[in-house]
């Protein structure tokens, strides 16, 4: 009989999200030749306030076979249809960053063109118009599968809100009834072996835990990466001054509302993201321009209903590791590396970190061409998720001094090349697999004032008459579709309404 070879051992450090998701996901894909323990402390805290998501979630709860109604249930989930920015540009203005497409595109061109052709000649409405999701999230409803009305209509892409606390409990059930095994223990000591790689843990009951490979989901503290490997740290907050957030639940609001809002503050910005239980709301500001009791002050004075606890104050450095993946160690979530959650980037950053790892996952031994491919697209999507953020930031008519740093500060060579190319013609490119799409850009661009100079040639070779009654179809068949949805609370009540009273 042939003898089976060892088991190649993993050992995820944390839960949270980031380690949950991560054993979850082993547990669905890893199941012959693997032995997976995750060890984790009652007693440490986990950062937690990541509840809005961006459509790629799907992706992954797909992937683990998970029910959508059960998931929402179960941890008080809503849908998410984009994200409204108050008072960014300039106070009293607001626009939305919606999922899913914005017009239609005609021959050669993407539907944006002509937009700009006609908003040139005066008979453009806002880019909310032409957006299904848009109209629908204002008019808070909600629904799923193809357009009813027209077929001509596009789908109308979700995503979430959610307890990450309850996400993290039920992804950690799915993945102990399919064979991760948790440890309950602190870790006091982590042994290197000879040739400078993790050998192994010592816990604090004594027990010792080996490994091939380790995953750190220890949050910014970065255990493993940091603490012991010394990996270094790109420091982002000459381009992203804010360093620190307040975090409060409040009473359920009565705007349930199918999208998270961000509020721009003198020195930072505020987030509401209704959930079916509370509402979860924070702020995020630069302690340079503002002190943690007035960035306190303002968020509560921002509520929609009563706090239900004290805010907790969270202190972050924007940026990177250098290596998310250094010697026998991989780094997820906020151990790898933090972008505030303007754009809800924070659960997807862990979901592409997991991806990335199953694709390149090594045997016993790791090939150094994995390690420097895994951190050369990990280091890709970062950046470029980074002057995304930045753009909202950089491009404001506001008058506060941090409004005006951020207005003022040099930009990313990557980040001023957009710019450029979209003030030249509106032309939008997206390199690779940039996160976010053309039509991303195109709303956020809009949204804060940055227009550009023309258009493409070929949007005028349709005569204006027609462009008009061209625009003006998208813009009533959007409505007459929204005006057939349920509305959001409705929805939420017949498919996936959970109790009130969150399980223990």
């Amino acid at each position: 009989m042939t003898e089976q070879p060892e088991p190649i051992r993993i050992v995820i450090v944390g839960g949270g999200t980031a380690g949950w998701m991560t054993a979850a996901t082993f547990a669905r894909f890893l199941e012959n030749g693997f032995e997976i323990d995750l060890v984790e402390s009652d007693a440490i805290g986990t950062v937690g306030v990541g509840e809005a998501t961006i459509p790629q979630i799907r992706l992954f709860n797909d992937a683990l076979g998970l029910d959508e109604d059960a998931f929402l249930r179960a941890t008080q989930g809503t849908y998410k249809l984009g994200i409204e920015f108050v008072d960014w540009l300039r106070p009293g203005h607001r626009y939305m960053h919606a999922f899913g497409t914005v017009g239609r595109d005609v021959g050669l061109l993407p539907f944006h063109q002509y937009w700009l052709r006609a908003n040139a000649l005066g008979t453009a409405k806002d880019l909310a118009a032409y957006s299904l999701n848009t109209q629908a999230a204002l008019a808070e409803r909600m629904q799923r599968g193809p357009a009813r009305t027209a077929r001509v209509l596009p789908d109308m892409p979700s995503a979430f809100h959610f307890d990450a606390g309850l996400y993290a409990r039920y992804l950690r059930r799915y993945s102990e009834t399919r064979g991760i095994n948790r440890i309950e223990g602190k870790v006091v000591r982590v042994e290197r072996a000879d040739n400078g790689d993790i050998g192994s843990l010592l816990l604090e009951d004594g027990t010792t835990l080996a490994a091939d490979l380790f995953i750190d989901c220890t949050g910014f503290h970065g255990l493993l990466i940091e603490q012991t490997l010394a990996t270094g740290y790109d420091d982002w907050t000459h381009w992203l001054p804010a360093d620190r957030a307040m975090a409060v639940p409040s009473e359920r609001s009565t705007a349930f509302t199918p999208y998270t809002r961000s509020t721009a503050k003198a020195a930072g910005w505020q987030w509401r993201i209704p959930l079916q239980h509370r509402t979860g709301n924070g702020i995020v500001y630069s302690s340079e321009h503002l002190s943690d009791d007035e960035a306190t002050a303002t968020l509560l004075a921002g509520l929609d209903g009563e706090a239900l606890a004290d805010p907790r104050p969270i202190h972050f450095r924007t940026g990177k590791r250098r290596k998310m993946w250094n010697r026998n160690v991989v780094a997820i979530g906020l151990a790898g590396g933090f972008l505030e959650p303007l754009e809800s980037t924070s659960i997807h950053l862990i979901q592409s970190a997991i991806a990335r790892l199953m694709k390149l996952l090594p045997g016993r031994t790791v090939a150094e061409a994995d390690r420097t491919e895994f951190n050369r697209q990990s280091d890709f999507e970062y950046e470029r998720i980074r002057d995304f953020i930045i753009l909202h930031y950089h491009a404001n008519d506001r008058t506060e001094p941090f409004w005006q740093k951020c207005r003022e500060m040099a930009l990313p060579e990557t980040l001023s090349a957009k710019i450029d190319l979209w003030r030249g013609n509106g032309h939008i490119t997206r390199e690779h697999e940039e996160l976010f799409t053309e039509v991303g850009w195109l709303q956020v661009f809009a949204g804060q004032g940055v227009m550009p100079r023309g258009h493409h040639p070929l949007a005028d070779a349709i005569p204006a008459t027609d462009l008009a009654e061209f625009l003006d179809t998208i813009d009533q068949l959007n409505a007459r579709e929204v005006a057939q949805m349920p509305s959001h609370a409705d929805f939420i009540a017949r498919h996936c309404a959970a109790a009130l009273s969150v399980p223990a």
